[in-house]
């Protein structure tokens, strides 16, 4: 849950878990807790960019990775094969929506419940379910 800013938030949740807060794990991360849908390395780029406070690629591509190793962020590839990111304000065992017309992908909040059962001597690691349709933007526009 956000406490004040996403730059205060960001630092907040980097040093909770005793990491440090550099100044580009909390760019990407208040990128990523500022934001209302996943976002892509590519879109994640340009909002540095507009910021003025560009990111290096392989910089964005390893505090990503860190992120996601820490558990304060989440990724999830769409069906163009490119890996979208978000905060990870929701457990893990929730569905995504993807827009069908814009490609958009959401967290939908909505725990799924109970792991389905897998055969014996199976060891499930994490469940994806994406939905597929179209989103209030698109519906509205008739995209």
């Amino acid at each position: 849950m956000n406490t004040g800013s996403p730059h205060h938030e960001a630092v907040r949740l980097i040093q909770a878990g005793g990491a440090s807060a550099t100044a580009a794990r909390v760019q990407v991360l208040r990128l990523l807790l500022a934001a209302h849908t996943t976002a892509s390395h590519q879109t994640l780029m340009q909002a540095a960019m507009d910021e003025a406070r560009p990111l290096d690629k392989v910089t964005l591509y390893r505090v990503l990775d860190w992120l996601v190793a820490q558990g304060l962020a989440h990724s999830v590839t769409g069906q163009d094969r490119v890996r979208r990111f978000s905060a990870v304000p929701i457990q893990h065992g929730h569905a995504h929506f993807e827009c069908d017309a814009c490609g958009r992908l959401f967290c939908l909040a909505d725990h799924l419940g109970a792991q389905p059962r897998t055969p014996p001597g199976f060891e499930a690691r994490q469940l994806d379910v994406t939905v597929h349709g179209r989103c209030a933007d698109c519906t509205h526009a008739g995209a």
